[in-house]
Parts: structure tokens; C-alpha cells; sequence
């Protein structure tokens, strides 16, 4: 059983939990939320690729996701949404992106933004000011947003050094077992990454192309 007190985590093997990758077992989902709540780093799959996250004003869980990817401190960070309306109260968007994200969430794109007051400081953009945003269309991490009843600040399992997202459950725990509370095993592989788009600007621009069409 994960310790109800996670302020002194002692190092220890994380759980790896095997949750249907279409219908997710709802006890489940709720002990990862619960997880989370108390302050614990997760890894879940999304459409692109598994993800570390953790509950979006904890600093203490965040140092750590930022400790395991090595982060420097113009790393754009990313909020999973479950719908458009959370979008809204993180982001200042214009009627052409708000169509945009409309037409193309749930899916594999990740929207940068201007934040809102709602952001804590410490999440934008050094530079810019700006946050992004994801609404990902997979049933495990759509769950678990709900559940957990708001967005949640993530960021995909790259590390250090490795061009591309580590793709299964079980490596990830090989690798991150000692580091995070519960590993997701999703139940397939997922190594791509989220097509990003700087919303920004009066024109929409494409910055990262991945598995996402604009069209």
C-alpha cells in the first residue's frame, strides 16, 4: 500500500498498476487520484506518449518531475485538461484558437498560451509569460483528470539525453521506479510526441510537428 504521507518519501519501488486502456476500473482511478492529491509524481499514458504529473501547486512534486527530466528553467510546462471549459480558466485565447482547440481536442496537440492569474507563477514561461495546454484522447488519462477534478501539470517521460519518450510501462518502472509514487501500465506502447501549437500570435504556427494534423 502507497503510505498515506508522502512529506517524508522514503525511496521505494513504485506501483505498478495494469488499468484497462478503454475502460479504466473507476477504484483504480481513484486511488491514483488520491495519490496525487497527497502529493505524489504519477506516470499515465496519454495519446502521444506516457507522462509524469502531479497536482498543479505542488512544489515539492514538481522539483521532482523537474529533478527526473533535468529541466532548464525556460522549459515551457504543459496543464492536461479533462475539457475546453479548465482550458478557459488557465489561458487568455482569442475566438480563433478557441475554434481551433475546439475542432482538435481531444487529441494529440499541445496549444501555448498566454496564462491567466490562475497559473501559478512558478509554471510560465520565463520569457514569454505563456503556459501550455492539452486536452489528450485517451480514456485512462481523461479519467483520471476527472476524477482528480482539475488539470494537472505533466510533461512526457523523455529523459535526459533520449530523443524520444520511453514507450512502455514496464520500462519506465525500470527506469523511474525508485523516483515516482505509481507508474499507469496503459496497457500498449506509446513513443510519439504532441504536435505544438503557439497560439500566442494572430496567425496559429505549427513549433513541433508530431503525430497531430492541423489539416
Amino acid at each position: 500500500m502507497i503510505s498515506d504521507s508522502l512529506t517524508k518519501r522514503q525511496v521505494q519501488l513504485a506501483q505498478l498498476l495494469e488499468i484497462h486502456p478503454t475502460h479504466p476500473q473507476a477504484r483504480m482511478i481513484r486511488m491514483v487520484a488520491d495519490v496525487i492529491h497527497k502529493g505524489g509524481v504519477i506516470v499515465y499514458p496519454t495519446d502521444t506518449a506516457y507522462a509524469l504529473a502531479c497536482h498543479l501547486g505542488d512544489k515539492t512534486a514538481l522539483d521532482r518531475i523537474i529533478g527526473i527530466r533535468q529541466l532548464s528553467k525556460h522549459h515551457q510546462f504543459t496543464i492536461a485538461c479533462c475539457d475546453l471549459k479548465s482550458i478557459g480558466a488557465y489561458t487568455r485565447i482569442d475566438n480563433v484558437g478557441y475554434r481551433l482547440i475546439k475542432r482538435t481536442t481531444p487529441g494529440p496537440f499541445t496549444f501555448v498560451l498566454r496564462a491567466t492569474r490562475n497559473v501559478p507563477k512558478r509554471l510560465l514561461h520565463t520569457k514569454h509569460k505563456t503556459i501550455a495546454i492539452r486536452v489528450p484522447d485517451n480514456p485512462i488519462a481523461l479519467a483520471l483528470l476527472t476524477q482528480v477534478g482539475e488539470p494537472l501539470l505533466t510533461t512526457s517521460v523523455r529523459l535526459p539525453g533520449e530523443d524520444k519518450p520511453l514507450p512502455s510501462a514496464y520500462e519506465i518502472n525500470e527506469r523511474l521506479g525508485k523516483q515516482v509514487e505509481v507508474i499507469i501500465d496503459g496497457g500498449t506502447e506509446y513513443n510519439d510526441v504532441s504536435t505544438v501549437v503557439d497560439l500566442t500570435q494572430s496567425v496559429p504556427t505549427v513549433i513541433r510537428q508530431g503525430l497531430g494534423e492541423l489539416g
